[in-house]
């Protein structure tokens, strides 16, 4: 008989238990529990431990961590007619996990298709040399652009970053012309401001030595000192530029008394 009164009893403590156990869920530090009661939403749950009614409340648990996708290589037109390749990734998080589940059916899928699209759309309106030079500036654009889109979602995109251009052989080939040339134009630019500089100090100076011809009188004898150094150069100097008549004479008083000191010293 008390056997008999127990196993009802047995069999609703578990039933309880299971009731309990399928009530009672967990979600993550990093995870909300978005509950509908009888299609109604509730509201958001967790982190920790959290109650529902079996069979009456269905929950979806969201992923509040911030989520990578790589953006597939796009084929982009850009507003000069190149036709480029580009690889991009798009970073972004769930800020409203009741958004993200009831204003659009897969935030996740949503989110990478308006990414894929908008890539396009905004590289398509710009130049290939603003596509290669100001990548910062139009990843920053992107950005705002998708994160303006999606906020409705409860999505917040955090950054949009192009990883690379991939240019067609022969774009390459005409680059790297362009380059070449003007490499080469800066060169000459160089080299001509280079001869202006040196023909205006050398003007400066013709100015300064006809204000004082003894300074272009010391200049020439500076000079003929430095080709002396060869022994085996003979100066010829006309009579007409700094008195030669004299030149010749102190260089042959030079040479005799080299001469009379190398035979006393002998």
């Amino acid at each position: 008989m008390a056997a008999a009164n127990f196993a009802p009893a047995f069999f609703l403590i578990i039933i309880v238990l299971i009731i309990l156990a399928s009530s009672l869920k967990i979600v993550k530090e990093y995870q909300r529990a978005v509950i509908f009661r009888l299609g109604r939403l509730l509201g958001a749950k967790g982190p920790g431990i959290f109650f529902r009614i079996p069979l009456i409340d269905v929950f979806r648990v969201v992923d509040l961590r911030v989520v990578t996708f790589d953006v597939p290589k796009q084929r982009v037109i850009t507003r000069d007619n190149v036709s480029v390749d580009v690889d991009a990734a798009v970073y972004y998080r769930v800020v409203d996990p009741q958004k993200a589940v009831v204003a659009v059916e897969n935030f996740i899928f949503a989110t990478n298709l308006l990414s894929q699209t908008t890539l396009r759309d905004v590289l398509g309106q710009v130049d290939l040399d603003e596509l290669l030079t100001k990548r910062e500036e139009l990843s920053k654009r992107l950005t705002e652009i998708i994160d303006t889109a999606t906020d409705p979602w409860g999505i917040k995109v955090s950054n949009v970053a192009i990883k690379d251009v991939s240019l067609p052989e022969d774009m390459q080939r005409a680059i790297a012309k362009q380059a070449e040339a003007e490499r080469e134009r800066r060169s000459r630019i160089i080299i001509a401001e280079g001869e202006y500089q040196a023909a205006t100090r050398m003007t400066d100076a013709a100015k300064m030595y006809q204000m004082t011809p003894m300074a272009m009188r010391l200049r020439e004898l500076q000079t003929l000192t430095d080709i002396a150094r060869e022994r085996n150069l003979v100066v010829v100097t006309p009579a007409a530029i700094g008195g030669g008549a004299d030149l010749a004479t102190m260089l042959g008083l030079m040479k005799a008394e080299k001469k009379t000191r190398s035979t006393s010293g002998e």
